[in-house]
């Protein structure tokens, strides 16, 4: 047999590898090569548009002037895109149905029958600027916006001047909005101070100007505006104060209306008729310095100021109608009549005690706890709203900080998850345990930073441990459970779904909170929390009543989570965090709230007859000078509810049979260092510190100034006081 030559069997495999190696050599050969041909090409290219460019290059000057355009139109551009999506917020305002001053005439009346105030086209139509006075519209235009015919819509020019007064005076003596900012605020905003609210003012305001003519903006303005005395519109407070057409004002009583503007409720001269006069005093002289009229032209109305025909001075509670109107107009949609007779649930005599309360415990105390605004909510157990109270000021602001606002609860918020505890099988006697607690990286902390070991229900919640919810809230019950805890008891604000949420960082309205704690007073069935009792047409038919229309209440807390509630929260203002809220010889219920940095403070209380929802803080959401909610909200409660139980039958609170318990003489608490030490009343200032150097700087004048002598002629008697027994001066 023949056998294969040496080698034979190997040179085959090889012939294969040595192919594949030259196939990957040209292929790494052509890669080279593109890629060198590629740069040396883009290189080329390069050059070539270098060289282009280079016919176009500047030096000097030139090229500082060059290089600032590039920039600008780069910054420029960014910022258009910046405005751009800074818009959006504001132009989604214009799709609502802005225009149409609603279709609806509305007479309110309180409880008892008697009229209280008017919403709707109740109002005097518009009359057109073409047909209004000349000196009203030069009287408002002087004092409100100077250049209204020269700017669009943003009068930078006044915002300077203004910003200069202010610096020179010490203090805002000067507003840099233009009428235009103002007509926007009132169609689409509220009186909130934020930044959101004034970019969405200027752009809207710059949106009206490219929509609307400077005649339909002014028409609107002085039709929209709030007048004071519970009018809206010029025209109609002719009517309320002078008693005649819009078009037969005088000099005088039109530079009365024009300077309501500012501040209607300060300047009302129905309320205060010297302030008023002195206020268009100073709008004449507005016209003057303006130029609109000559210092002979306005003589004849400095000397002669406008009066008023005789009005009762009572407020209208317009921050309650403003809510009813909003009520009035949810019921009714479906009536062909919107000519309405609304009787309300409103008591004006609770309100008024609720106005004062609120009142004067901002002029005691607000500059010393550092707070400007406070919010109040009664409701009768039963479901009737009894008093509301918006604002400190409704003519300074229409925001209805009751209905509108939007803020943390703090510990009153512990309410809900205590309430969710009770329907689970807890009493208040079941025994829980106060110790750290994290749920992922959030540890909450105690007053105090301490914790109390085991502990009953009671306890806790009087003593407002925030371990205890969060406890129960992680291990027991989970974050969904007391959000519907919360929208079965009335809170109708979406609750952000949190794991801080027990302790109250979820914003809520004061009139949620009103509404979801009277339930505890009804022994666990729904509040039924309602504005309007009737509604009626001029016709006399009954087209709404509450006690007929209204489903019946259901039941949200079962009798016995209920009662525990009551037991719980009725030791609170004795041995816990408000001791300050309980009632003179009546028992109470209720909890205190306390936010972050102390801005929010609460307190929402009940006895068997009433529930009251109090809140104080600042629109800007600035802290307050450590004011929690056993302090200043617990006392307007009270002065609240020490009213309003005089002379009536007083009610039982479900559930609780023992005697009133006795307050404690030292404090338990949980959200106040020392709540017993009040701060110093501060008087309020009374002037302005530019009036306040006027006067010093004239009493200096006076004090140096030369003594008068007798004229020739003229008996020394007839200038100089007689004195008895001394003939010094």
């Amino acid at each position: 047999m023949d056998r294969p030559a040496s080698g034979a069997s190997s040179a085959s495999p090889e012939k294969p590898r040595k192919l594949k190696r030259h196939f990957f050599l040209k292929i790494d050969s052509w890669l080279d090569s593109t890629l060198w041909n590629a740069g040396y090409d883009l290189a080329e290219a390069w050059e070539e548009i270098t060289i282009f460019f280079r016919r176009f290059r500047v030096r000097g000057l030139k090229k500082l002037g060059f290089e600032i355009a590039g920039e600008a139109m780069t910054l420029g551009t960014a910022g258009m895109v910046l405005l751009l999506a800074l818009a959006q917020p504001a132009l989604e305002e214009t799709k609502k149905d802005w225009r149409n001053h609603d279709n609806f005439a509305v007479t309110f009346l309180d409880r008892y029958g008697n009229t209280i105030g008017h919403r709707g086209i109740i109002h005097e139509n518009s009359v057109p600027v073409d047909e209004l006075p000349d000196h009203l519209v030069k009287a408002v235009l002087a004092t409100e916006d100077r250049r209204f015919f020269d700017h669009f819509g943003i009068d930078f020019i006044g915002l300077a001047r203004a910003m200069t007064e202010n610096a020179k005076a010490g203090s805002v003596v000067q507003g840099g909005s233009t009428l235009t900012q103002q007509l926007a605020k009132n169609l689409f905003l509220t009186n909130e101070r934020s930044i959101e609210r004034k970019i969405k003012e200027a752009y809207l305001a710059l949106w009206l100007e490219a929509n609307l003519s400077k005649q339909e903006i002014l028409s609107l303005y002085l039709d929209r505006a709030y007048m004071g005395g519970g009018t809206f519109g010029a025209a109609a407070a002719s009517q309320f104060y002078f008693g005649k057409n819009i078009t037969e004002v005088t000099l005088a009583e039109a530079a009365m209306l024009a300077g309501l503007f500012k501040a209607p409720a300060k300047y009302a001269p129905h309320v205060n008729l010297p302030a008023a006069r002195a206020r268009a005093n100073d709008v004449l002289t507005n016209m003057v310095q303006s130029g609109l009229m000559t210092e002979g032209q306005v003589v004849a109305a400095r000397r002669n100021p406008a009066s008023v025909i005789d009005r009762d001075k009572k407020e209208a509670p317009d921050f309650f109608l403003d809510w009813a109107f909003e009520e009035v107009q949810r019921i009714a949609a479906r009536f062909k009549d919107h000519t309405l007779v609304v009787r309300t649930t409103i008591d004006l005599g609770l309100q008024q005690a609720a106005e004062e309360a609120v009142a004067s415990s901002l002029r005691e105390y607000g500059e010393s706890y550092n707070v400007k605004q406070g919010a109040l909510v009664m409701v009768e157990n039963g479901g009737a709203v009894r008093a509301m109270v918006g604002g400190r000021d409704y003519g300074e602001s229409q925001f209805n900080r009751a209905t509108r606002a939007l803020r943390q609860p703090g510990s009153s918020f512990k309410m809900y998850t205590f309430a969710l505890a009770m329907e689970n099988g807890y009493t208040p006697q079941t025994v829980v345990v106060d110790a750290p607690v994290a749920w992922g990286n959030w540890s909450p902390q105690n007053y105090g930073r301490s914790f109390s070991g085991r502990v009953t229900m009671e306890t806790a919640l009087a003593k407002s441990i925030n371990t205890i919810p969060v406890r129960l809230a992680k291990e027991k019950f989970g974050i969904d459970a007391i959000i519907q805890t919360t929208r079965a008891m009335g809170v109708e604000t979406p609750i952000k779904k949190d794991v801080t949420i027990p302790l109250g960082t979820s914003e809520v309205t004061v009139m949620d909170q009103a509404t979801a704690y009277a339930v505890l007073p009804a022994d666990g069935y729904a509040s039924r929390r309602h504005g309007i009792a009737q509604i009626v047409n001029y016709a006399g038919d009954v087209l709404y009543d509450f006690e007929r229309d209204a489903p019946a209440p259901e039941r949200i807390l079962t009798e016995q989570a209920a009662r525990s509630m009551n037991q719980m929260m009725t030791k609170i203002p004795y041995i816990g965090t408000a001791r300050r809220a309980a009632v003179d010889g009546i028992l109470t219920g209720g909890k205190t709230g306390t936010t972050q940095a102390y801005r929010d403070a609460w307190f929402v209380g009940y006895t068997g007859n009433y529930t009251a929802a109090v809140w104080f803080g600042n629109d800007d959401y600035t802290s307050t000078n450590n004011m929690t909610g056993g302090s200043l909200p617990a006392m307007t409660f009270k002065k609240l509810m020490d009213y309003a139980h005089q002379g009536i039958d007083i009610k039982p609170i479900p559930g609780v049979d023992q005697p009133m318990p006795e307050k404690e003489a030292k404090p338990q608490v949980a959200d106040a260092a020392n709540p017993d030490a009040l701060p110093p009343m501060v008087r309020p200032r009374s002037l302005s510190s530019q009036s306040t150097r006027l006067i010093r700087e004239l009493a200096t004048r006076l004090k140096s100034a030369d003594a008068l002598s007798a004229p020739a002629g003229t008996a020394q008697a007839a200038i100089e006081p007689q004195t008895t027994g001394s003939t010094g001066r």
